[in-house]
């Protein structure tokens, strides 16, 4: 399962969006360092499912909508220096290595300073706090590097071998691959003449291949007209967002008050309400005239398919019914990579399967695929194995 970490300094509405995409239990209160140790949810991305297109009925998707699990992991709040152990120092960014990617939660109405003390209405920037965080990995990264340097150039020169291998090992606990250290020390391969200035711009180029993310402009629903447009000519991975809304509709939904699906423009109301919801709820609706959606669901679907460029495939061992064994139609939905064969897929559905791989079939076209097919998004896929 894809893993997402939710960074960003205290008091951004984190725990906020954590909560409204998973309906986790989740401390929230406007002070920093609510969150202590990171809170594990589900949350989940939602595309338009395949059956419609089929002509089949599933039992899976809501209004032909699919919901796909992600693990969110909410880290606490960042200050910056947390790299130096300030605030609640480097446990936190420890959180985030296990993260295939970040959703940085930014404080857009510019209402929390830089440690996330409630000050005055705009009286921030936000494109600061996602300077410093970016500064905060990057100097992360330098420090591991620092840290085990001249045993790398020692190692690599006693040994003469390939550097990028001695440079990994360090790093290799972060999720980094050879490949991301051999791109980034292009051009510097000659590491014993390497200082700390060229180090810092090789750190950042390192966090920029390997933790990629997207920016959720939270409290959009106060921010200032032109805080949130500094922010998308600064990044264009930037999703105006209102985490405490879409918690508000979840929440609304769950007790049967209104139908809502996460990432829906609008909401129909289903029971009475006192004049003190029906105020909340116009409120928010207002909201959603203008922005479409909360951006909650439209963050995690942006970092996944936009930003990490996964597509979903559906398994199935009946391509005529578009079943499994049992006659669940479309029983899973998977994501994958772009760029992922026919053979990977069989490896992810179980090792057996992909080790006796025999060929793959196209439940769509009827065709039979090789092992080196590379699958397009919404393909329905059976595979023939020996296992």
């Amino acid at each position: 399962m894809i893993e997402i970490g939710i960074a960003g300094k205290p008091n951004a509405g984190k725990s906020t969006f954590f909560r409204s995409a998973t309906l986790a239990d989740a401390e929230i209160a406007n002070y920093p360092f609510t969150t202590i140790k990171p809170n594990i949810g589900i949350g989940y991305v939602r595309v338009k499912c395949v059956c419609e297109e089929l002509g089949v009925k599933c039992e899976k998707c809501i209004n032909g909508w699919r919901f796909i699990p992600v693990k969110l992991i909410d880290v606490a709040g960042l200050v910056p220096d947390a790299h130096k152990g300030r605030g609640l120092g480097n446990e936190f960014l420890d959180d985030l290595r296990q993260s295939e990617a970040i959703v940085h939660v930014v404080d857009a109405s510019g209402s929390t300073d830089e440690n996330g003390n409630e000050i005055g209405l705009g009286e921030r920037d936000p494109v600061e706090d996602i300077k410093f965080l970016l500064n905060e990995l990057d100097m992360w990264i330098f420090g591991i590097l620092k840290k085990n340097w001249e045993k790398v150039v020692r190692k690599a020169k006693a040994e003469r071998k390939d550097y990028a291998k001695f440079i990994l090992e360090p790093l290799s606990g972060l999720g980094f691959e050879e490949s991301m250290i051999r791109e980034a020390f292009k051009g510097h391969e000659d590491i014993q003449k390497l200082g700390d200035e060229e180090l810092k711009v090789i750190a950042k180029e390192l966090r920029e291949k390997r933790f990629k993310m997207v920016i959720s402009a939270n409290k959009a629903d106060k921010a200032p007209k032109e805080l949130l447009e500094k922010l998308k000519r600064y990044n264009n991975s930037v999703v105006p967002t209102s985490a405490s809304y879409e918690l508000t509709l979840r929440t609304a939904s769950k007790a049967g008050y209104i139908t809502y699906l996460p990432g829906d423009p609008d909401f129909k109301i289903l029971k009475e309400l006192n004049e003190k919801q029906k105020k909340a709820l116009e409120k928010i609706r207002d909201y959603l005239g203008v922005f479409k959606s909360t951006g909650v669901q439209d963050t995690i679907n942006k970092l996944v398919f936009d930003i990490l460029g996964y597509i979903v495939v559906y398994p199935v061992e009946d391509e005529r019914k578009f079943t499994d064994s049992k006659g669940n139609v479309l029983p899973d939905a998977f994501l994958v990579k772009k760029g992922t064969t026919a053979k990977e897929l069989a490896y992810k559905i179980h090792t057996d399967i992909g080790r006796g791989f025999i060929y793959g079939m196209d439940a769509k076209k009827k065709m039979r695929i090789a092992e080196d097919h590379e699958l397009n998004n919404n393909d329905v896929v059976k595979i023939v194995s020996s296992a």
